[in-house]
């Protein structure tokens, strides 16, 4: 038996919820109350400790037969801060003609209304199927899905296949499907000098020409020429700071952060190995960050079936690409083969974010047809 859910009134449910991240409470209550009647059994836990965390997680899963495939929806429910001059409140869940206005209708709790909705119409016997929502992939990420993964494979919990509900489409639902992602690094750059007057500047030592040279020969750098599926690296000098209230004093220390988003021929490892021997030849020193390595799911079957599921519910045919941020699908390609699939991004983030109403529940149908298509092997 299956059920007919409406994705908008669970959109709406849980826009109505505040859920800057780190979320927690009232939306996992309001996501597990919409999930339980479907039969899921779900557990939600909290990981983590300050600075990063606790950080509220949750796994629901619906199993099917012994031996069945396993397909699994992620995606989160934290958001960024709505900020100021909103038409109607972040939080309202406002529906104006075709569209429906809150923090989260794209960025992502359309996309879990809509995976909801999708799960509905998928019979109990059809395979397993579970949900990997976190609280926390807008912030740090620290204890989010990667505790999640990591609970995950302690209970034996083995997806076949992965959706991640980003939102991914450009122009119109449909048109862009993200089969990877690149890599990022950050890099603090320091250069330690001797502060003093500049009128005698032989009893200092100026750090800044000597920054100014790290960063020269980063901003020179040429790191790749790109790939079949990834555009070129890049590196961006993002912070110079020296923080010298004074014109007359020698400043004791300079110092930068490069970010740098690299495809499949790096890591991020590496890339900060090379930054380091550039700042060390020039008297700097380094720390780094790795948010994620670059990854590719290689297209296939898994892409093609998702393909042909957006062919039927728009006639378009979908992009696949490896542009943009990063998501947490950089944590989930280590569990199964992972795709990232959603709503139009343009106004993610943004001052009076909106879905169009249409588009849930045709995102809902394709969650449904890809779920059943993935389920069925």
């Amino acid at each position: 038996m299956t059920l007919t859910l409406d994705p908008l009134a669970m959109a709406k449910a849980l826009i109505a919820c505040p859920s800057v991240s780190p979320a927690s409470g009232p939306v996992f209550a309001r996501l597990e109350d919409m999930l339980r009647p479907l039969g899921f059994e779900v557990t939600r836990m909290l990981n983590g400790t300050a600075p990063d965390g606790p950080v509220e997680n949750l796994y629901a899963v619906r199993r099917g037969p012994v031996g069945s495939r396993h397909f699994a929806f992620a995606g989160h429910l934290d958001v960024v801060p709505p900020g100021e001059g909103w038409t109607s409140g972040a939080f309202v869940a406002d529906q104006r003609g075709d569209l429906l206005y809150g923090r989260g209708a794209v960025d992502m709790k359309g996309a879990i209304a809509a995976m909801v909705a999708a799960a509905a119409e998928i019979p109990a016997d059809a395979g397993t199927l579970s949900f990997i929502i976190t609280g926390d992939e807008e912030g740090p990420a620290t204890f989010g899905t990667v505790s999640l993964i990591e609970w995950m494979a302690q209970h034996g919990e083995q997806p076949d296949l992965c959706l991640v509900g980003e939102p991914t489409s450009v122009s119109r639902l449909g048109d862009m499907v993200k089969i990877g992602r690149r890599g990022s690094v950050n890099i603090w750059i320091t250069v330690e000098g001797k502060e003093g007057h500049v009128a005698y500047p032989h009893l200092a030592d100026n750090p800044i020409p000597r920054l100014v040279a790290i960063l020269a020969e980063l901003d020179a750098l040429n790191l790749d020429k790109g790939t079949e599926w990834f555009q070129p690296s890049n590196l961006e000098i993002t912070e110079i700071e020296v923080g010298n209230p004074a014109t007359n004093v020698i400043p004791p220390r300079a110092a930068a952060r490069v970010s740098i988003r690299f495809n499949a021929l790096h890591t991020g490892r590496d890339l900060a190995r090379k930054i380091t021997e550039i700042a060390h030849r020039h008297g700097g020193t380094t720390r780094h960050v790795v948010s994620g390595e670059a990854f590719l799911t290689e297209p296939g079957d898994y892409s093609a079936l998702l393909v042909e599921a957006i062919r039927a519910e728009t006639g378009l045919e979908a992009d696949l690409s490896t542009t943009g941020g990063t998501s947490d699908a950089r944590f989930l390609k280590n569990v199964c083969p992972v795709i990232e699939f959603g709503l139009c991004n343009a106004t993610m983030h943004k001052r009076d974010e909106a879905v169009a109403v249409e588009d849930l529940a045709v995102l809902a149908r394709i969650y449904a047809r890809v779920a059943k298509a993935a389920l069925a092997g």
